[in-house]
């Protein structure tokens, strides 16, 4: 017989509790609670105990190189560590219209070119409607991809199930995970007991006929996956689809990557027919940048194994307050106002009576400390009204002593630098013995700010 009970659910770690509280005990967060009747019915299956997995010896298990399936689309394979490992569960998180169907129906595309078996399932769109927009995508393309891309429209996770189990499929889109719906679950789809079980099921799925699953998760208000954070502790591999609706740039995340780094990032443009690969993001970052204009300023990132040259904006103007503002966009406020202050005590620069805003140009967020020496340098710029050469490029990381601190591969930077065509450099004096200069860049290394204020 069915037992119903009654649980209270944390959205933000996921610990049940048979009553609602104020604060959750774990995760310490307020008005976190959700309440849900569960309806769960008893299985009368038994498992014989020789049927019951044993454990086994750490030297009797044989341990190879993960068999991964190319995408052929470089900055996916890049994010997910050299493309899609069989038998993982991947979830793809991000703002509604950013991007996250289209990407994986073009995945789609590419893999049935290869003649893998893919099953693209959507509990919010119909079959014809999926249809409609991979021909937009070029996918319908001929009669050999026609058979090897299947295309379901259905929320019920029995019936997903076993048209995985009959087609075979090597490849598996869902579309999205908060539409689907587990019949031994007495629940809305979308609520939290839904998730979690579905999710387990095609965990399930994956680890025993070695298909590889991509699920698509709608993202909060504040931007995480809805549904409980162990969502994403029971998946091998997070992905998240960041950017602007209104504009072109993409940007494709791991928060967690059991097959590769999360230090990778994967840069897209969105067009009319689709998402296109963006493979030099430095030259698309830099493009329409300003010549002759104060306040701007070129750095060099690091994110993964990528170096890319970003533009740093600043303004300094007369504030009609008695406490001037202080706003950041692409960078930490808190970073922002550090290095304000650090440039007024250590470079001189009295900025109590103006207002100061900086920009990333691009709508990236960085979080590389080695952009505070561009950040510093744009800003006094913007103050003194005087350009900084448009062929330097800015590296390093500034301390409370107004020190310039070394950073990490300044030899990839420089040589990224050289790439662009920039003929300058002002580095960490720390980095000098480790540098490998540019046969047409002049490096010029610097140990604090003072040094550096003179050089612009």
């Amino acid at each position: 017989m069915a037992k119903e009970k009654q649980i209270f659910y944390c959205k933000e770690c996921g610990n049940e509790y048979g009553k609602w509280m104020g604060q959750c005990p774990a995760c310490k967060a307020w008005n976190s609670f959700v309440e849900e009747k569960v309806t769960k019915t008893r299985s009368n299956k038994t498992v014989s105990a020789s049927d019951r997995p044993k454990a086994t010896s750490i030297k009797n298990v044989s341990s190879s190189e993960e068999s991964r399936i190319s995408t052929h689309i470089s900055e996916l394979d890049r994010v997910l560590g050299g493309g899609i490992v069989k038998g993982s569960l991947v979830l793809v998180g991000g703002d509604p219209g950013i991007g996250k169907s289209t990407l994986l129906l073009e995945m789609c595309r590419n893999l049935v070119k290869e003649d893998e078996k893919v099953l693209y399932v959507s509990g919010e769109e119909s079959v014809s409607q999926i249809k409609s927009r991979a021909v937009r995508l070029g996918i319908d393309a001929g009669s050999v991809m026609e058979e090897r891309l299947m295309l379901l429209s259905d929320n019920d996770m029995d019936n997903i199930e076993s048209q995985i189990d009959s087609l075979e499929a090597e490849v598996v889109v869902i579309d999205s995970i908060q539409t689907i719906e587990a019949s031994n679950v007495e629940a809305a789809p979308g609520t939290i007991s839904q998730v979690r079980e579905v999710t387990s099921r095609l965990l399930q799925i994956a680890k025993k006929k070695g298909a590889a699953i991509f699920i698509v998760g709608h993202v909060t208000k504040e931007g995480t996956v809805a549904g409980p954070r162990t969502l994403e502790h029971m998946v091998d591999s997070v992905l998240y689809f960041e950017g602007d609706n209104s504009g072109g740039f993409r940007l494709l995340r791991a928060n967690k990557n059991r097959f590769g780094s999360t230090n990778e990032i994967g840069v897209f443009n969105m067009t009319d027919t689709g998402l296109e690969e963006v493979i030099n993001p430095s030259e698309f970052f830099l493009s329409g940048r300003p010549e002759d204009a104060s306040g701007s300023a070129v750095v060099c990132i690091i994110e993964g194994t990528r170096a890319m040259l970003v533009e740093i904006q600043a303004l300094c103007t007369d504030s009609n307050f008695s406490m001037p503002k202080r706003t950041s966009v692409g960078l930490d406020y808190n970073r922002v106002g550090l290095l304000t202050a650090v440039l007024e005590k250590r470079g001189g620069i009295n900025m109590s009576g103006c207002d100061c805003y900086v920009n990333v140009a691009g709508g990236l967020r960085i979080n590389d400390p080695s952009t505070d020496l561009g950040v510093v340098l744009s800003i006094a710029s913007s103050f003194r009204d005087r350009p900084i050469d448009k062929g330097t490029v800015i590296i390093g990381e500034i301390g409370l002593a107004g020190e310039i601190r070394g950073v990490r591969n300044i030899s990839q930077r420089i040589k990224e630098a050289e790439k662009l065509g920039y003929t300058r450099v002002i580095a960490p004096k720390s980095n000098a013995s480790k540098s490998i200069e540019g046969q047409g860049v002049e490096v010029v290394y610097v140990s604090n700010i003072s040094e550096a204020l003179k050089l612009v």
